[in-house]
């Protein structure tokens, strides 16, 4: 397991004023568990990947990996990044031009201290090269590999030395869109074959929802949020986790009465009262925004049957636009506009009316600002 307790990480900007780049940053990683540390540039993310992996000195906390303390302020523990038996995978893949493919991934068994013979060489790296499926470019010249192939042998280079942490910084967003969509079920599928515990960092939410098994929303050098690919995106804690991780409607409100956490509430909005659903406690008179996925706003051109805590209501289609396999509405009920996402079946023209039915699981009211908490 990795564990990650009180990290602060700061460094120097040009004008020697300090930059605090990961602040007050803890989590905890279980073997064989992808865990990614996501956010908009300059959030702290790669500041704590260079942490882990000992290319940056914390100012403070702890990093412990399967038992061992890499890095203690309070201790002194500092280890060596090449003493750590960490895999890393840059961004820019740091592939070596005047070696080939298979040279490029022997070469970190050949220059360590315990080197294995020339055949268990060999047999590791065939090995590693199948699982990426390079085998048969063993002999070709890293700098004749596509974008993917570099890819994977920068991944390759990594498995080789069976690292106890795998750290990936960014590692397909050179990657055109299609390709990066393919190597993202390459990267699961590898992380599954070789159990390998790994953190990786990206600003892409799809990545992050698609290959992670928890998920560590940063911003301004803190972890906003820690929970599931489903629970960061249907259960956002703060605007920011809702507004970064997909697209949302925001609707302003205002608390009807107190309610607890995992509780249906209602909140006064200029749509009217709304039924929602509350992810943490929250007083009578909190100020709110209310959450809801384009997805979740569902259209339909006659009237919806209502369960109880349905919130329907009546609109008029304002634009629409095409999307291959969804449609995009703009729906607007009363002065409000809300982003419905549908199935290209709907064919409701521009300026027609409609039914809107948004459930109240789906609507998820966050308090604006560190609101006053609902009684226990």
């Amino acid at each position: 397991m990795l564990s990650v307790r009180a990290l602060f990480t700061e460094y120097a900007n040009e004008r020697g004023a300090a930059v605090k780049a990961a602040q007050d940053v803890s989590f905890d990683v279980p073997d064989g568990e992808l865990f990614t540390l996501l956010g908009p540039s300059g959030c702290g993310k790669t500041t704590t990947l260079r942490s882990i992996a000992g290319l940056e000195r914390p100012r403070q906390g702890e990093i412990e990996v399967g038992g061992q303390m890499v890095f203690s302020s309070d201790k002194g523990v500092f280890v060596a990044p090449n003493r750590r038996n960490f895999g890393m995978v840059f961004q820019s893949y740091a592939i070596w031009p005047h070696m080939n493919v298979f040279k490029n991934v022997a070469f970190p068994l050949e220059v360590r201290k315990s080197r294995p013979s020339r055949k268990e060489i060999e047999q590791k790296v065939m090995r590693v090269l199948s699982a990426v499926q390079l085998a048969e470019l063993a002999d070709r010249d890293a700098t004749k590999l596509s974008g993917g192939q570099q890819q994977r042998l920068a991944l390759a280079r990594a498995l080789v030395m069976e690292p106890q942490l795998l750290l990936l910084d960014e590692p397909l967003s050179n990657l055109d869109a299609k390709l990066r969509e393919k190597m993202r079920f390459e990267l699961k599928r590898m992380q599954r074959e070789f159990d390998l515990t790994t953190i990786y960092v990206t600003h892409d939410q799809s990545e992050a929802l698609a290959l992670s098994h928890e998920i560590g929303v940063m911003n301004e050098g803190r972890i906003v949020q820690i929970g599931s690919p489903r629970d960061i995106y249907e259960r956002p804690r703060n605007k920011f986790v809702a507004d970064f991780v997909g697209n949302t409607n925001f609707i302003d409100g205002t608390m009807l009465s107190a309610a607890t956490d995992d509780a249906r509430c209602r909140v006064a909005t200029p749509l009217g009262d709304l039924n929602v659903q509350c992810v943490e406690p929250l007083a009578k008179g909190t100020p709110v925004v209310v959450s809801v996925r384009p997805e979740d706003v569902e259209l339909s051109e006659t009237a919806p049957a209502r369960d109880e805590d349905d919130n329907l209501y009546r609109g008029v289609v304002n634009a629409k636009v095409f999307l291959g396999d969804y449609l995009d509405f703009q729906v607007k009920v009363g002065e409000s506009v809300l982003l419905a996402r549908v199935h290209p079946s709907l064919r409701t023209p521009t300026g027609d009316p409609i039914h809107v039915r948004m459930r109240a699981e789906k609507c998820v009211a966050i308090a604006e600002t560190a609101a006053p908490r609902a009684a226990a």
